[in-house]
């Protein structure tokens, strides 16, 4: 069955991307949640005009994109947490690189950083996703704070 979609689905697409499903993913999931239509004839001619007048648009947001992933290279991540040697208690999330993240003064949702969970004191890197086509790796430094 192929679909259009209306929102980013993760692990599936983009906005405005054209995927095939199997069918029982797609009626009973993606078209009665509004996240996808059908991809008939007629909705992909007017799925190609949309792309085409928002394609301007689109080159302006990924040079913003661009520059803010060049912002984001040169900080110099630091995250604090209570550890005993080299091992942390508990552990160091995506959350706490947002935290991070805006105390520097960039705002970026936690959907958008993918690191994994972290539970020893080292160097790491997180990849952030400003764009479709912007993806950054955001090197960052684990501290251990004696508890």
């Amino acid at each position: 069955m192929e679909l259009i979609l209306k929102q980013d689905v993760q692990n599936l697409g983009f906005k405005d991307d054209v995927v095939t499903v199997k069918n029982g993913y797609g009626r009973n999931f993606l078209i009665p949640q509004g996240a996808a239509i059908l991809a008939t004839p007629s909705a992909k001619k007017v799925l190609a005009e949309n792309l085409k007048q928002k394609a301007h648009k689109e080159a302006k947001i990924v040079a913003d994109a661009k520059s803010l992933a060049e912002a984001l290279k040169a900080l110099e991540i630091k995250i604090t947490a209570k550890a005993g040697g080299d091992k942390l208690f508990g552990s160091v999330t995506s959350a706490n690189i947002v935290e991070a993240l805006e105390a520097n003064g960039h705002s970026i949702e936690k959907k958008f950083i993918t690191s994994g969970v972290v539970k020893r004191v080292g160097k790491y890197t997180a990849s952030v996703r400003l764009h479709r086509d912007v993806i950054v790796e955001l090197p960052y430094e684990i501290v251990g704070e004696k508890a």
